[in-house]
């Protein structure tokens, strides 16, 4: 066994504890995920997580691992995501992607929660938030992904179209050879490059390319401007996906302060595990309290 298959053995037998599931929605409908923790009577809320345009719920196993030890946390897989079955639009907006949420939550029984969303996850949060404010206790977004809803139509179809080339001549296992070190600062480990590239080279190809054009048609400034909840917004340091310049038009959007995460890249939540998981953690502690009182 080679050291790469090594490092991901072990972290699939990390994972192998928050095995996945899938739960049926609506008719014909499914969505796939992972979970960690119990109910607690301590008014702990549960803590939901989503992913972004190139990985998966598998992707969380270090925040359900650290997280999971006080609250009930759940990471899904995103509509055309693993099992998850697709929206029906091929060229979706984040409404459709917010519905199927929706739907999610109430399989599960989750009247209210902690709402986190990474890059692509945080269109997806945020047009949640706005449609389904009451469920959302607290609204946290990672390296938020602005989308270009309100970018010009030839930009929109450019920056489309040119992800779409890529996912047709590259397909899943290329995209993870060539983009996933994209991800990544160069302070990131071993470990973290392989655990990246193992999840995106796992992406389902439909569901890659209508979340591509999800992307296109997003604007997530304007969904957050309409939230009045909790929100806060944090980017690494040396995220190049979406940077820090980017991630504060979202804040300021939001009205909140922009927070950096030292030495850490798109994935943060990834190669800065234990910088992020705290982050997430307080959010969290913080939301918990405010519900209590409400």
């Amino acid at each position: 066994m080679s050291v790469t298959e090594d490092r991901n053995a072990t972290l699939e037998t990390r994972l192998s504890h928050f095995p996945a599931r899938l739960i049926e929605t609506a008719p014909q409908r499914a969505i796939g995920y992972r979970e960690a923790g119990q109910a607690n009577a301590d008014g702990t809320l549960p803590l939901v997580l989503l992913h972004g345009i190139g990985s998966g719920a598998a992707s969380w196993v270090q925040q359900l691992e650290a997280l999971g030890t006080t609250r009930r946390v759940f990471a899904w897989d995103a509509p055309g995501y693993g099992e998850s079955t697709c929206v029906a639009s091929p060229s979706p907006q984040a409404d459709e992607y917010a519905s199927a949420l929706n739907e999610w939550l109430d399989a599960l029984g989750i009247e209210r929660c902690v709402l986190v969303g990474h890059s692509l996850g945080a269109i997806i949060a945020g047009s949640f938030a706005v449609l389904q404010g009451k469920r959302v206790a607290g609204l946290l977004l990672l390296s938020p992904a602005a989308g270009y809803g309100a970018a010009p139509e030839d930009v929109r179809a450019s920056k489309r179209d040119s992800r779409l080339a890529m996912l047709a001549e590259l397909g899943p296992q290329g995209l993870a050879q060539q983009r996933s070190a994209n991800m990544l600062s160069p302070h990131a480990d071993e470990a973290s490059r392989d655990w990246v590239r193992w999840n995106m080279a796992r992406i389902v190809p439909q569901g890659y390319a209508q979340a591509t054009h999800l992307l296109a048609n997003a604007d997530l400034a304007s969904d957050v401007a309409k939230f009045d909840g909790r929100i806060a917004v944090a980017v690494g340091a040396e995220d190049t996906i979406t940077p820090p310049a980017s991630c504060e038009r979202i804040a300021q959007a939001a009205r909140t302060r922009l927070q950096i995460i030292p030495r850490a890249g798109h994935a943060g939540y990834i190669e800065a595990g234990d910088a992020c998981t705290a982050l997430i953690d307080a959010f969290c502690r913080t939301s918990d309290g405010q519900w209590s009182k409400a």
